[in-house]
């Protein structure tokens, strides 16, 4: 399941605990540092997503 209008996108820092809800409406982060959280936590699910493929061999 997904929220509409990507809003999960938006919100997938947040809920990964990495910014809170007001900071996205207050102006603390740009969508230049959403964009690059979200950089982020792919980087952190491949390298968990590798970590677990390896620990399986």
């Amino acid at each position: 399941m997904t929220l509409p209008d990507d809003m999960g996108w938006l919100l997938r820092p947040v809920s990964r605990g990495h910014a809170k809800l007001h900071e996205l409406s207050d102006g603390t982060y740009t969508l230049c540092d959403i964009a690059l959280l979200n950089d982020m936590l792919d980087v952190e699910d491949e390298n968990a997503f590798r970590a677990q493929e390896a620990a399986k061999r």
